[in-house]
């Protein structure tokens, strides 16, 4: 039986709000046999569920086995209107599946004109610029007929939560989310269908500082884009008679101060439920002490539509533990360092103040340690009603933490009255990791929640210090981990526009993203290639070839900008780099490597050129393939003449420098078998330990395995002493680390100044685990796993290993298990996909498929016996192979 499931636009089940011109469809094929690929589909979309009668397109059989991104170029999309689809397919045996479940999605307002509402604020009599407690508004209005159709478009400045009638609208959080401002601001669409009354309604909101006005780095800077918080809202009402009406934010609205007295993400909320205006948002309640709204002149030329997923609460945690600290400090521990907030439940007296600080690490001598936090208070206050219990949770902050403080509670509270509510953008798991040692599971464990923790709607740097901010290094170094885990094409997708619209006119790109930093904090190596680095990534992952077409322009500013730096168009030679930063090799009291910031800078440079000439291939712009294929050459031959002659063939003198060497293909010849002893021999002196900062790091395995160095690379990944990726795991550790010692082995701290307990850029490790541990491995020519590898590398003492992957066709295997001398390896390949999986130490003649010989097997197209493995072409299907095994 073959069939079409996984139904998508533009990444998304039945999106709401799109105002993406041309969106493109998506989808996966089913098979319950072997070797199956699509030969044809069929696409129909019509204006309503009953195709027969509305259909509007209809491609008919299109002889082809492409089915991600697929560009509806052919229709002319109404803003608000919503298009059904669905589809057929063909297989190879031209046989057809039936038609598929209809989806749908939702054009959204498609221009700045269909807005009809006014951006609305607080009086400054009623709050000034300066005042920290948060807006309550409300509009009413009336429905006098049955509505069959009812949409909300809504953003703010600053951040919304709404409510209409009552109830809280949507379930996301920290909306509008978080973009560069001053260029691009999102809004959101919400279905009320069904939930307005015939007569009176009311729409409420509260509005928060957030991003937009809020604390924002380490210089306590405060209303970087404005000063005034704001809302925007427009509703359309479509009645059973055909008739339509828009309701939107403007002057009938009023506003009131709300019990929220300070807001912030850094430092918390503060809460006074004595204020609460219990009801605002509901027909009955009197507003007679309200003020009426004010109009502020703000442009609606930057809206567009919701891009990445939004952040919701998505988990919950129960506290593992209450403990009371040496100092006599009332804590919960919930037993995980996470990302969001705690909601709990009191019975107190009438304005009986409650506190909860959160933190990440007890300290040396178990104590309440915040430190390192620096001046983030990360505090939640509430203050009690009185008449019973009362439950709460914030609503404009989020705290990274294991541990709170309890000031004001019981010496013994319930712990059943505390949850911790996981927050981050709700990208869809794709990825599993799982091996036979726990302490590796544990580390893929802590590279997940790292993710988790600081995918909230930017990548961040951390969650927990008064910084919190999209470095772009980072997120490079991370980003092909993080598609391992999630699918993260959205969420890059719309940070890779921020970085455009921050992007310097010179090309030139910012430290983080949304720039919120100094006008000269921009353009370091490694960090500003995340502007090509990254859209390649996501193209590789996701076969999505918009995003390259989407951030050409971009990539190729950064390109240029390096071109035209110093005197040398080869050599990026002049600037102010991080190196590669908090590299252990550094002087005292240095952050920067030891390896040399202009040999890191180059690389990358090669590195970036080198990404560009596939870039414009892939995008057929042979010009432009041609002039950075020249501009590649020149950069390598100038790295090798400046960097590795002078000073001998094994010319790279740190673990960094022979990485990035070898990594960006920057050496051959006996230059490269130079560099590869050197990094053996660094190790060795080392005893096999890391010295290795940012930008090494991400690489350093990858590149051990690629030169045949596999058992070194399983002597890295396995040390648990310091400084190794398990020495955290031993000291405790649920999520990466910013310092391999973070804690040190006496239990002190590493610093107070910038020391993350939640960390992502070392958990690009997890590439090393799901590429050569498991095997799953990409094929460049074939983005997105159309074709892909099954290479596992067992080694290091481990006897199993398994990894998932729920790519763009279907879900990705490879599990392998030995015992007895002899081992198992399960791969399973989707339907429309194949793969070639190399089958390590193994002998042809021996190598059985669940018990059979490999010429009986259905879907093996090949089998080929290699010096150091055998070598099959799968077609799709789930296969079982064993052999002895041969090492």
């Amino acid at each position: 039986m073959i069939a079409v499931q996984k139904l998508r636009v533009e990444y998304r089940e039945n999106p709401l709000g799109l105002d993406i011109r041309y969106p493109r469809i998506s989808w996966q094929m089913r098979a319950d046999e072997r070797d199956v690929r699509q030969q044809a589909y069929q696409i129909q979309i019509a204006g309503e569920q009953d195709f027969g009668s509305s259909l509007l397109w209809d491609s008919g059989r299109v002889e082809s086995g492409e089915s991600l991104h697929l560009e509806l170029k052919e229709l002319e999309l109404q803003s608000r209107q919503r298009y059904y689809y669905r589809i057929t397919l063909w297989d190879q045996q031209n046989r057809q599946t039936g038609w598929s479940e209809t989806a749908w999605w939702e054009m959204g307002l498609l221009s700045p004109e269909e807005w009809e509402a006014e951006w609305i604020t607080a009086p400054l009599a009623c709050l000034d610029v300066h005042a920290d407690q948060v807006p309550l508004l409300r509009g009413n209005f009336r429905v006098d007929r049955q509505v069959t159709k009812a949409r909300i478009y809504v953003t703010s400045l600053g951040l919304y939560e709404l409510e209409l009638n009552g109830a809280r609208v949507g379930d996301a959080v920290l909306t509008p989310g978080w973009t560069s401002y001053r260029e691009r601001l999102q809004f959101q669409t919400y279905d009320m269908t069904g939930q307005l009354a015939v007569g009176n309604n009311v729409l409420g909101a509260w509005l928060g500082n957030g991003w937009y006005k809020g604390n924002l780095g380490w210089n306590q800077q405060k209303h970087l884009y404005g000063d005034r918080t704001a809302l925007l809202l427009q509703l359309h009402l479509t009645y059973e008679d055909g008739g339509e009406q828009i309701i939107g934010t403007g002057p009938q609205w009023k506003v009131s101060p709300g019990p929220i007295l300070m807001s912030e993400l850094y430092h918390g909320e503060t809460y006074d439920a004595r204020l609460e205006q219990r009801g605002f948002s509901q027909p009955e309640y009197d507003d007679k002490g309200w003020v009426p709204a004010e109009i502020l002149p703000y442009t609606k030329q930057i809206l567009l539509a919701q891009e990445n997923v939004p952040v919701r609460a998505v988990q919950e945690l129960t506290p593992v533990a209450l403990i009371h600290t040496p100092a006599g400090e009332t804590v919960l521990d919930l037993g995980q360092n996470m990302v969001g907030w705690l909601r709990f439940t009191v019975e107190g007296e009438p304005g009986q103040e409650y506190q909860l600080r959160h933190f990440e690490v007890l300290d040396q001598e178990g104590n309440v340690y915040t430190e390192n936090l620096r001046t983030a208070r990360q505090t939640v206050t509430y203050i009690a009603a009185g008449g019973g219990q009362e439950s709460y949770q914030p609503r404009f902050t989020f705290q990274g933490f294991r541990y709170v403080q309890l000031i004001g509670f019981p010496a013994q509270p319930e712990l059943q009255n505390f949850t911790g509510v996981v927050l981050h953008s709700d990208m869809e798991p794709t990825g599993t990791f799982t091996c036979s040692d726990p302490l590796l599971n544990q580390l893929q464990h802590n590279i997940l929640w790292g993710q988790k923790g600081n995918f909230v709607d930017v990548p961040t740097d951390c969650p927990q210090r008064d910084e919190r901010l999209g470095w772009t290094g980072d997120a490079q170094m991370f980003i092909r981990t993080s598609a391992y885990l999630m699918n993260v094409a959205p969420f890059f997708s719309k940070w890779l526009k921020d970085l455009s619209a921050d992007q310097q006119e010179d090309g030139g790109v910012p430290y983080v993203i949304p720039h919120v930093l100094g006008e000269k904090e921009y353009s370091s190596a490694a960090w500003g290639d995340a502007a090509v680095i990254c859209p390649w990534t996501i193209y590789q992952c996701y076969g999505d070839k918009r995003i390259l077409e989407q951030q050409y322009s971009s990539m190729q500013g950064w390109v240029e900008y390096i071109r035209r730096q110093g005197t040398d168009e080869f050599l990026w030679n002049t600037g102010v780099h991080f190196g590669d930063w908090l590299g252990l090799d550094a002087k005292p009291d240095s952050h920067v490597g030891a390896t040399d910031s202009n040999y890191i800078a180059t690389a990358f440079y090669a590195y970036s050129v080198q990404l560009m000439e596939k870039t414009a291939k892939v995008l057929g712009r042979t010009e432009d393939a041609q002039h950075y294929s020249l501009l590649h050459s020149g950069v390598k031959a100038a790295f090798n003449q400046a960097f590795i002659i002078p000073a001998g063939e094994g010319g790279a003198a740190t673990q960094t420098a022979c990485v990035l060497a070898l990594m960006f293909g920057l050496v051959e010849g006996t230059a490269k078998e130079h560099t590869v002893a050197r990094l053996i021999g660094l190790l060795e002196e080392s005893g096999y330990h890391l010295t290795t900062g940012f930008v090494g790091t991400p690489y350093l395995n990858l590149v051990l395995a690629d030169a045949g160095h596999m058992e070194a690379a399983y002597k890295l990944l396995l040390q648990t002493d310091y400084p190794s990726w398990l020495y955290q795991i031993t000291r405790g550790a649920t999520t990466i680390w910013e310092h391999w010692d973070g804690i040190k082995e006496d239990g002190s701290f590493w610093s107070k100044n910038m020391n993350s307990f939640n960390h992502y850029a070392y958990g690009a490790i997890g590439d090393f685990l799901y590429r050569y541990v498991a095997g799953i491995e990409q094929m460049e020519d074939y983005p997105g796993y159309k074709q892909f590898l099954i290479q596992p590398h067992p080694g290091g003492g481990l006897t199993s290993a398994a990894a998932g992957l729920e790519s763009m066709y279907g879900k990705i295997r490879s599990e392998w298990t030995i015992a007895s001398g002899r081992i198992e390896l399960i791969a399973v390949v989707p339907p429309n996909t194949s793969a070639t999986v190399y089958l390590p130490d193994a002998a042809l003649p021996g190598v059985l498929e669940s018990g059979q010989q490999l010429q009986q097997v259905r879907g093996i197209h090949s089998a080929e016996q290699l010096a150091q493995a055998v070598k099959l072409t799968l077609g799709s299907g789930e296969y079982r192979f064993e052999y002895t095994f041969q090492k």
